[in-house]
């Protein structure tokens, strides 16, 4: 017999407390409840991100069943909010103080989650690679004085993998999104969609940026591998991608 209602591991989600976190920007304490993934500061309003969060229910075959559908859904967004920060933030740590590599990086990132929105891709392999697709250029930069897409993607995958190893993703996970990283500038003929939306998203900041900064004439005009990412840069489509264009 098992006593759903005694369950250590389900009671703080299905009974939700009140937890006090330090603010890494302002060292005020911050509420966070327990089915919570983070909250603004109240005196700077910076996000604070709770840490440490296990739980039987990533691995308990009754977990939805425990709990309720609302709140295993709820602990499953929580989650992917957690993984994506501490994601953020290891891409931050890594580029340092290079702002424009990491104003970037969260750009794509936002558009990889406009794209997902209509298109039933894996956010979480989209929005590691989103995230960590440029990681490359510092060694790129270093190693060849150059960031060419080349050297992007010969140097990002070994140093993804090791961030994403760190992060304890499995390594079936960590294989897609270095294979991704590896050629993100360089489609295939064959690609899975969740390349196809990590390449429209950069393709979105790029061309934005391309356009921006063109003095005369209508700018870049891509052609994008999703429906939705083509009505977002109101350009063309194409489900074979950039390789097509007319």
């Amino acid at each position: 017999m098992i006593l759903h209602n005694v369950c250590p591991g389900s009671a703080a989600l299905k009974q939700s407390q009140p937890e006090l976190f330090k603010c890494p920007a302002c060292a005020s304490e911050v509420e966070i409840w327990t089915d919570e993934a983070f909250r603004p500061c109240p005196s700077c309003g910076k996000d604070v991100f709770r840490t440490g969060v296990q739980s039987c229910l990533e691995w308990c075959r009754l977990a939805e069943e425990c709990v309720g559908e609302e709140k295993y859904k709820q602990y499953g967004q929580m989650k992917a909010a957690l993984r994506k920060q501490a994601l953020i933030k290891a891409m931050e740590d890594y580029f340092d103080d290079d702002k424009k590599r990491i104003e970037h990086a969260k750009q794509v990132i936002g558009y990889a989650e406009m794209i997902l929105a209509k298109e039933e891709a894996d956010p979480n392999v989209v929005l590691a690679a989103a995230v960590l697709h440029d990681i490359g250029i510092k060694n790129a930069e270093k190693k060849y004085s150059s960031s060419s897409a080349k050297y992007q993607e010969l140097e990002g995958p070994p140093v993804a993998r090791s961030i994403l190893a760190k992060l304890e993703y499995p390594d079936d996970f960590i294989t897609e999104v270095c294979d991704i990283i590896g050629h993100h500038h360089h489609p295939q003929p064959e690609e899975t969609l969740n390349f196809k939306v990590l390449y429209d998203a950069d393709l979105l900041v790029n061309t934005e940026a391309a356009n921006a900064n063109t003095n005369s004439g209508p700018g870049a005009n891509p052609t994008f591998f999703t429906r939705t990412a083509a009505e977002l840069g109101r350009a063309d489509y194409s489900p074979h991608g950039p390789c097509q264009q007319k």
